[in-house]
């Protein structure tokens, strides 16, 4: 069992709210990290049709039956979201802490649900893929960090005997395709695949929804729906640009990154550290690697992190703008290379001196081992990030 760094914040706001709602992608690990967190509490997924049906007609009678429980874990509840209107009567009727642990894979088809009828009674979380200090606790950090990349975090691959490549081709036609090909009615299975992939040539990029729609012979507005499905599916993920008080000196279109490296790898065919090494986006991969890492930081602690890029029409970039207030930006800089050069803070100098927050935390991450300092900012390996994460955000 690989421990989840969520499991105590779970456990802390089990004790606050009637409610918790554990959402992210399908098989991140959201049945696991319930069940172990409430060993003693009743179970049910309403993937099974039998009991889909039950709460479909007597969502009453259903929800009643675990009333006698401590608790009851009630899997996929995107599937009868009337259940909802329901739970609320019964929370309001009995105050039972953390009686009801919910879980769902579409955030499109959960929230609004959630914030309509259970706004003040429930605990949101956001449950992605393992992190890199997870991995490191559990000793299944893979060796080497291409390799890591090319085999993703979902916890599947590590726990069980099936390898990366032939586990995210099935994720990806039966998750990515088809489960959220349903949701959109899309019945051209090859055209979304084509679409999936071509977002993943893109990760790393500023979206041009026009270029994405001609390379897949599809409508502007098509792509632009599809990539809310996507992003709302925990499958990709917008950074949009920081702004305030530029007034138009930015670029104002997001960045299109993925979760999970695992999946924008096995979308590009890289199926070796070889292949990704001198594949064209592996600097893009790295960068969506180190931006997932961060969300899962502030994820497992339940904040919800304020994370932008920033690039002005001159050309000066910088890739990660943490907003820890609005007196408070962090500016952070990703590199995949291992050896540090000059180059690496031409960024954090630009934003210091654009923004003149001389005096302000600066850092980049790196694809290296060493820790170093420099008067434009502090250079930071991988493998220390969830460190650097706790300490500037205090948790």
């Amino acid at each position: 069992m690989i421990f989840r760094e969520m499991e105590i914040t779970i456990l802390e706001l089990s004790k606050q709210f009637p409610v918790i709602a554990l959402m992210g992608p399908r098989q991140s690990g959201k049945t696991t990290l319930s069940k172990k967190a409430f060993p003693s509490y009743a179970y049910v997924s309403l993937e099974d049709l039998d009991m889909q049906s039950l709460a479909r007609e007597d969502p009453r009678g259903f929800l009643s039956s675990f009333s006698r429980k401590e608790g009851v874990i009630i899997d996929e509840m995107q599937r009868v979201p009337e259940l909802f209107s329901y739970m609320q009567a019964l929370v309001d009727q009995e105050y039972r802490p953390g009686f009801f642990i919910i879980t769902g894979s579409q955030n499109f088809l959960l929230y609004e649900k959630i914030t309509q009828t259970l706004a003040g009674r429930v605990a949101l979380l956001t449950l992605l893929p393992m992190s890199v200090s997870e991995l490191t606790h559990a000793s299944l950090l893979p060796a080497t960090l291409d390799e890591l990349l090319i085999k993703g975090l979902y916890p599947r691959p590590y726990v069980q005997p099936i390898t990366h490549h032939h586990w995210f081709t099935n994720y990806i036609s039966t998750y990515v395709e088809k489960d959220v090909r349903q949701v959109l009615q899309v019945s051209d299975a090859i055209t979304f695949q084509r679409f999936v992939k071509v977002c993943a040539a893109r990760v790393g990029s500023i979206v041009n929804y026009a270029d994405i729609a001609r390379d897949c012979d599809i409508s502007l507005n098509t792509a632009k729906s599809w990539i809310s499905i996507l992003e709302s599916s925990y499958i990709i993920k917008l950074l949009y640009p920081y702004h305030r008080n530029f007034n138009k000196r930015v670029i104002k279109s997001p960045k299109l990154y993925f979760y999970d490296t695992g999946i924008i790898c096995a979308l590009l065919g890289i199926k070796t550290e070889e292949e990704l090494s001198i594949h064209p986006v592996r600097g893009h991969i790295f960068e969506s690697f180190i931006l997932s890492e961060i969300y899962k930081q502030y994820f497992h602690q339940g904040q919800t992190p304020s994370l932008f890029f920033w690039r002005d029409v001159q050309g000066h970039e910088v890739d990660c703008i943490i907003e820890k207030n609005f007196q408070k930006m962090i500016p952070i800089e990703i590199k995949s290379r291992m050896t540090v050069s000059g180059d690496f803070f031409h960024g954090l100098k630009d934003w210091k001196r654009i923004t003149e927050q001389s005096d302000s935390d600066a850092f980049v991450i790196y694809a290296g081992k060493e820790e170093m300092s420099s008067s434009a900012g502090s250079v930071v390996p991988w493998l220390h990030l969830p460190a650097l994460i706790r300490r500037i955000c205090g948790f």
